[in-house]
């Protein structure tokens, strides 16, 4: 009986956004030092003398597929919702500004299910085994962070 066994890997990157209709703080352009964790679930490799053998996915390439479609992409970005149209048009006059338009209001939650969505078909289709993205948070501060799971109806995010 094949058995499915999850790892988890925290990585952390900064960016900007505001929550333009928000009625308190986060109405402001501010910042955040996120936390990511992703959890990953398959069957463990039994391959003898391959480098992965023992393993669901190597750690290091969790982190190298993460950075590569996600991490990279929002690090010291400003993530913006589309229909805040006078910071889009702000951000879009400063020369090389590193901005990410969203058609999501940059809530934790809505960054979850963004991050998720990009990032399940990444770990699907980048190997061989069945490997699915189960679990992702995204913490906003220590204290507070939205959480997404995939729904065990669902195979591997097709």
């Amino acid at each position: 009986m094949n058995k499915q066994v999850s790892i988890t890997r925290r990585l952390e990157f900064d960016a900007g956004h505001r929550i333009p209709n928000h009625g308190g703080h986060c109405r402001n352009v501010h910042g955040h030092r996120y936390r990511l964790e992703l959890t990953l679930s398959g069957e463990v490799l039994h391959r003898e003398g391959a480098p992965d053998d023992g393993m669901i996915l190597d750690f290091g390439d969790v982190k190298t597929l993460a950075n590569r479609h996600l991490v990279e992409l929002w690090d010291h970005a400003f993530l913006v919702y589309r229909g805040d149209t006078a910071l889009v048009e702000f951000l879009a006059s400063m020369e090389g500004h590193k901005t990410v338009v969203l058609d999501a209001i940059p809530t934790v939650e809505n960054l979850a299910q963004i991050a998720f969505d990009m990032l399940a078909p990444v770990f699907r289709d980048s190997f061989g085994h069945q490997l699915r993205l189960s679990r992702l948070v995204l913490f906003e501060t220590p204290n507070c962070w939205a959480e997404v799971s995939a729904s065990a109806s669902t195979p591997a995010q097709d």
